[in-house]
């Protein structure tokens, strides 16, 4: 595909995980398991041709509510992608975390740290990874920063909020995929994602291919985005 048909910055609700665990009579947890693999091998397809920022759906601010269990299996997934999130220099991807860090562990924070400044340098893809994100906790987090930092009147606007969000300096999101069959956006990226085209797809997130990523760009090429003009 043609790089002015790309979209500059791509979403992803990685869902289904705990269904196609059930599916199989395996334990939820199974599901997160492969839906690690799967976002591995998105993440390199991303780079690998030339997306300029995805932004991964990992962790929200609701999942809190699931058996603590499988919040442990999550973290603990988590914790071993940022262990070898080095090895993504050779694709010369740049990482970034968004989402309220207060509740996750002091380890896991020192590690998402050490990650984004190991490869702040890289200048090729992107990635951000959602973890315990909210679309509307952050933009409370956002005007929270504006009050603290004595924003008033007219000088409140759309730039002043943007330079407060978790995705500051990225552009805003042209495309959303959504996988599993689900068709909500479930408080993703919400201010961001204003005039974002949705693809939904009926895959499952662990058996999400390279292949049903290119067929989403394929279907985001014949969108005619008018941003609210004629």
């Amino acid at each position: 595909m043609e790089n002015s048909l790309l979209p500059r910055h791509v979403g992803i609700i990685m869902d289904g995980n705990g269904r196609w665990a059930k599916k199989r009579l395996l334990p939820r947890t199974a599901g997160h398991v492969q839906g690690a693999k799967a976002f591995r091998k998105c993440l390199r397809h991303c780079a690998d041709i030339g997306i300029e920022c995805v932004t991964f759906y990992a962790f929200s601010t609701e999942n809190w509510k699931r058996s603590e269990d499988e919040v442990n299996a999550i973290m603990d997934l988590f914790s071993d992608y940022l262990d070898e999130a080095i090895g993504m220099g050779e694709k010369d991807v740049s990482m970034r975390f968004i989402g309220d860090r207060g509740r996750l562990s002091d380890k896991l924070v020192r590690k998402m740290e050490q990650v984004e400044a190991d490869t702040a340098a890289n200048t090729g893809t992107v990635c951000c990874l959602a973890v315990n994100y909210g679309g509307r906790d952050e933009i409370l987090n956002a005007a929270r920063k504006l009050i603290s930092d004595g924003v008033t009147g007219d000088d409140i606007t759309e730039e002043a909020l943007n330079e407060r969000l978790y995705t500051a300096g990225l552009p805003d999101v042209d495309l959303i995929i959504r996988p599993s069959g689900e068709q909500r956006i479930s408080n993703f990226l919400i201010w961001q994602a204003a005039y974002a085209e949705y693809v939904f797809m009926d895959v499952m997130w662990p058996d999400f291919t390279e292949k049903d990523f290119d067929l989403a760009l394929e279907e985001f090429a014949t969108r005619n985005r008018r941003f609210g003009g004629v």
